[in-house]
């Protein structure tokens, strides 16, 4: 087998008695599935063993995770169209629209982006497996915005590596309940599977280390438009901290409210911006995402209440 990257991670005090597999899961961008396979082939290793998945992390572990190259892609390409807000050799950078699916997964292999990006184009990295090839980062389904996807191995590579050392800027617009009081704040408290519905995130004592920054742009009756900077990349960052803050994203029906006064199809949160470092440029660079149809309806009729 041959390996296209080996990345190296030490473990620190918050990572102790963790499984080796979701620890990694929640420090590099591929699936807690394929990591698995990874140990289970022994390519990964502790202090230069082979260790099992069930495996607690100590603290100062030195963890070298070899990534085998590509796996050969085989995903139906289909002919959905992509708002493209950059592209080049490297990378494509899309607006995905709310209620868009990023990548397959068993039992719903149709209709995502990954399915669109294929007809697009042929050469997406495939580090990330073949339900996720060039697959960097996440948007939720009901999420719009901006997102980068790698076209190469090498982008991919490098991308991860500018996320996991937290130097992407990532700015999203949310509409919240409430009227927040100070024009600006931050939220940090560890993000984790809430002990008792283990299909939500929750703010946990055993949580990853999470830190949301925002600052209120429009207040209207019952309610507040805020910018959203997250300086981490839990799952579903900022639909928890906004929620754990007693301000909920409107629409939010696993996070926010049971009774929506609006008529949403999901949470009113959208990935306004996405700067990086070009991955062979190596420059910096900033896309932006224009505010979407549903949001700025959203935003008058709420104006229209004052």
């Amino acid at each position: 087998m041959n390996i296209a990257n080996i990345v190296n991670i030490i473990a620190e005090k918050d990572d102790v008695d963790k499984r080796i597999d979701s620890f990694l899961a929640s420090e590099v961008d591929f699936t807690r599935s394929y990591l698995k396979k990874l140990i289970l082939d022994e390519l990964v290793k502790v202090n230069g063993k082979s260790v099992k998945p069930n495996y607690k992390v100590k603290e100062g572990d030195v963890i070298d995770l070899n990534i085998p190259e590509a796996e050969e892609i085989d995903l139906k390409p289909e002919n959905i169209p992509l708002d493209i807000i950059y592209e080049d050799d490297d990378i494509i950078v899309v607006n995905k629209p709310q209620g868009m699916v990023v990548h397959p997964a068993p039992g719903n292999l149709s209709g995502t982006l990954v399915n669109a990006l294929l007809y697009h184009c042929t050469n997406l990295s495939g580090i990330n497996g073949e339900l996720r090839p060039g697959i960097v980062h996440r948007l939720d389904k009901d999420t719009s915005g901006v997102m980068v996807v790698a076209k190469n191995d090498k982008a991919h590579l490098e991308l991860s590596n500018q996320i996991k050392n937290r130097t992407i800027l990532k700015k999203y617009l949310a509409i919240v309940e409430g009227v927040i009081k100070s024009d600006e704040g931050a939220v940090e408290a560890p993000i984790g599977r809430d002990h008792i519905e283990r299909k939500k995130m929750a703010v946990v004592k055993d949580g990853r280390y999470a830190l949301t920054l925002y600052r209120v742009l429009e207040r209207y009756k019952n309610n507040s438009l805020v910018e959203a900077v997250i300086k981490t990349g839990r799952t579903h960052q900022i639909r928890v901290h906004m929620a754990y803050i007693g301000h909920p994203i409107v629409g939010d029906d696993v996070y926010g409210y049971k009774k929506q006064r609006f008529n949403l199809s999901g949470q009113a949160l959208h990935s306004k911006l996405l700067g990086l470092v070009h991955p062979s440029k190596k420059v910096y660079m900033e896309f932006e995402a224009p505010v979407p149809e549903y949001f700025e309806k959203l935003m008058k009729v709420l104006k229209e209440k004052q």
